[in-house]
């Protein structure tokens, strides 16, 4: 035991001292483009903390007016208020969100439609992992009701807006855990066996199907569509896991910071030309590989016409 001590306490000296280095390697792709965004219009998922507020805090920059979509709006406010003063644009909103409560995205939904004549860019970046089984307001199993169908909801209804507003984007958080993904018709709800691991990797293989998908859906309008990998970021996400709690706590000083994990998703949303890549998947800011499930089309058409089905909508 001592013997495994000492190795260990080694491994990680050594891992400690060639942190720069390492971390260097592991930092990703960052996103090159200058495009700037004067009377742009953006909503992001989510963007009280982490990806999404970093994500947030460049379009800011760049000069959009930004929608903060979130459930809690007091952190709304405090990340809002924090990115108007870095950025000097006070065009940066919050709204609430629910993702999981369809009510709420509709209340979202019917209020920003009121309030704005045009959405460029839509992020569907909030999420969550790992939860232990539960279900949404309306009886979705937590990770698919708000990773997936939450983020299905609100694209629908903002999708005529998009349309309207072309060129624009709906870029969606997915993960390379989608690899370990299945989307289990027979149980989609995870009521006869649930993991909340595997959960997860079914709701981000679902947000691959659903940008697939999409994107066939949206051919001649105007409106494109990708998924994203934003790589091992240091974030709240893992809140619901003691054991990842506690790797990433340990392992943090080799995990891609909120900024370094938001570079994909403004990669896709501001890249010039990227619009033959619609329906594709990235990370570190280039297109990458998906797994074979992340590529059929019959699954990818089945989970829409389950996924309108369960929502009780139709999408022409």
């Amino acid at each position: 035991m001592l013997v495994i001590l000492g190795l260990l306490t080694s491994l990680l000296s050594f891992l400690y001292v060639t942190a720069p280095t390492i971390r260097k390697f592991f930092a990703g792709g960052v996103c090159r483009t200058n495009v700037q965004l004067p009377g742009k219009v953006v909503v992001i998922t989510g963007a009280n903390t982490g990806i999404g507020k970093e994500t947030a805090r460049e379009l800011a920059r760049r000069g959009a007016r930004v929608y903060i979509a979130c459930r809690d709006v007091l952190k709304g406010e405090s990340a809002a208020s924090e990115i108007r003063a870095d950025t000097k644009n006070s065009q940066v909103l919050v709204r609430k969100l629910d993702l999981s409560d369809t009510k709420s995205i509709r209340a979202f939904a019917e209020g920003f439609l009121a309030e704005e004549k045009q959405l460029h860019i839509l992020i569907n970046n909030a999420g969550v992992m790992m939860c232990p089984y539960s279900k949404t307001v309306d009886g979705f199993e937590t990770h698919l009701g708000v990773n997936h169908l939450g983020h299905f909801l609100l694209t629908h209804l903002l999708l005529e807006r998009l349309k309207e507003s072309a060129p624009a984007r709906v870029v969606t958080l997915s993960s390379m855990v989608h690899y370990a993904g299945k989307i289990r018709f027979h149980d989609l709800q995870g009521e006869k066996r649930y993991s909340r691991g595997f959960a997860y990797c079914h709701s981000k293989l679902a947000n691959v199907l659903f940008t697939r998908e999409l994107a066939k859906k949206l051919q001649g309008t105007g409106v494109t569509a990708y998924a994203v990998h934003p790589g091992i970021v240091r974030s709240e996400l893992v809140r619901h896991s003691f054991l990842l709690c506690l790797l990433w706590r340990l392992f943090s000083p080799f995990l891609k910071s909120a900024w370094e994990g938001a570079q994909t998703s403004l990669h896709c949303a501001l890249a010039e030309d990227l619009e033959p890549l619609s329906g594709k998947y990235f990370s570190d800011c280039k297109r990458t590989w998906v797994s074979p499930r992340a590529r059929n089309n019959k699954t990818a058409e089945h989970l829409w016409n389950v996924s309108c089905e369960l929502l009780g909508i139709r999408w022409e």
